[in-house]
């Protein structure tokens, strides 16, 4: 019997003194190290998810995606505007989804590193102020700058997209042409109409000089 006690005692002791399990870092970001994405039938259906979002997107733009936390990057997707998809990709499973699609010059200078991508439907402008916003507030300003983007299947670095982002969107054109059109047939009744008011005063004049 104090064998026994004597032997579980130092197990007991040697179990407190054993070092934790390293706790390995988070991979949800990037899909994961392990499970489903990482199955053939995951990375076809990753494949097939961003081919679905190219076929939406009037533009797609990529930032680096490291050093970004799964509850930083929760956050950010919140702040996007409607239309807007913010996903990590491996560049090997970006480059299968662009393949005969109008982003497959995305692959010559983009597929590098790390990427997080935004799937942009319309609002540019509203993406980038969204992410700018995002890394100040993180304190990421100098070391996740824009990389790149593609619109129309051409290439721009940062300052080019910069620049678009701040072309008025498809919606603000539409806004600006309904505009201009309704406003063409009020300018056209007041020409119009000028003319028949001047006349009915003078026919008004006229008439009372006769009666006089």
């Amino acid at each position: 019997m104090k064998n026994s006690l004597l032997f579980l005692g130092v197990v007991a002791s040697a179990t407190a003194f054993a070092p934790a399990p390293q706790q390995q870092p988070s991979t949800a970001l990037f899909g994961g190290g392990r499970g489903e994405a990482t199955t053939l039938s995951g990375k076809q259906a990753t494949v097939a998810t961003v081919q679905d979002l190219l076929s939406k997107s009037e533009m797609v733009i990529t930032v680096p995606a490291s050093g970004i936390k799964v509850p930083q990057v929760q956050k950010l997707r919140q702040s996007l505007p409607p239309g807007t998809t913010a996903k990590v990709v491996k560049n090997k499973l970006m480059a299968r989804a662009i393949e005969g699609s109008t982003y497959e010059s995305v692959g010559d200078e983009l597929l590098k590193g790390s990427n997080l991508w935004f799937f942009i439907e319309e609002d540019i402008g509203g993406t980038i102020k969204s992410w700018n916003a995002f890394v100040k507030e993180c304190g990421l300003k100098d070391s996740h700058e824009v990389i790149g983007g593609n619109i129309e299947g051409v290439n721009y670095d940062a300052k080019g997209v910069e620049a678009i982002s701040k072309l008025p969107s498809k919606l603000e054109l539409i806004a600006q042409i309904a505009g201009a059109i309704k406003a063409v047939p009020t300018k056209v009744a007041r020409v119009t109409n000028a003319p028949g008011t001047k006349m009915a005063r003078a026919i008004k004049l006229a008439g009372e000089k006769v009666n006089e």
